[in-house]
């Protein structure tokens, strides 16, 4: 069967989110008066994003709540462990406001929804909450581009977990190889798509990050992405385009 659906990741796939990442960070060190005290810049983007990775897979295990991780990533970061809730949600608000501030598409973005438009079906999966990604999407004029918007907070499952996948393509009732899947990452992304039976499109921007996994489309520009779904080249055969 043709691919009927593209499923879409959104950070660092349709938005720019280490770019908004690292502006909002700085801004908030510059404001909280800590921007000497990581080193430089570089340094402590790298700690807060090694600490929302770490912090973000003991959510996606179970082993604490959405707005959990976000307080105990904040208190790891400013190396305060006895922060109360009230405080640390109010420093990640306020880091919140800068990180807004930066929000911006990748400008392949609304080119490639408008070629696709009438021609697939298209929904979210998300690693987040729908709480943070609704009002983002409709912040970057993209909500009502798509019918679906399932993310791991509330569907109880994240990627790379087949669970994830299925449910989202349950929601936009369609079996999974009927469904594309396309996001940055090569592993939560692209191998967790191929393993629940979509097929798995690894958006790689910057290259040079080795081979990936066998099996899915690598692309390096949302461009090349019509002309693969019109190939239709099937899970299983690594694609050409690049």
């Amino acid at each position: 069967m043709p691919i009927r659906a593209v499923l879409w990741d959104i950070d660092d796939t349709l938005f720019d989110y280490t770019g908004a990442d690292t502006a909002g960070l700085a801004r908030q060190l510059a404001q909280e008066g800590l921007g000497e005290r990581y080193g430089t810049a570089a340094e402590a983007l790298a700690l807060w994003r090694r600490l929302t990775e770490r912090h973000w897979a003991r959510f996606g295990a179970g082993e604490v709540t959405f707005p959990g991780q976000r307080r105990d990533r904040v208190r790891e970061f400013l190396g305060a462990p006895g922060m109360v809730d009230d405080e640390a949600d109010a420093w990640f608000g306020r880091y919140v406001e800068h990180y807004k501030a930066a929000w911006v598409l990748f400008p392949d973005v609304v080119p490639v929804l408008d070629a696709l438009a009438g021609v697939y079906r298209h929904g979210v999966l998300s690693n987040s909450s729908t709480a943070a990604q609704d009002p983002k999407l409709r912040h970057l004029g993209l909500r009502d581009r798509f019918e679906v918007l399932v993310c791991a907070a509330e569907l109880g499952v994240s990627k790379p977990d087949a669970a994830a996948f299925l449910g989202a393509c349950a929601e936009m009732g369609l079996p999974p190889h009927e469904v594309a899947y396309v996001g940055d990452q090569p592993e939560i992304d692209a191998r967790g798509a191929r393993d629940a039976g979509l097929t798995a499109v690894w958006l790689d921007r910057d290259g040079g990050r080795g081979p990936g996994p066998a099996g899915v489309h690598r692309i390096a520009g949302l461009d090349r992405l019509p002309e693969l779904l019109a190939a239709d080249t099937r899970f299983g055969a690594r694609s050409g385009i690049r």
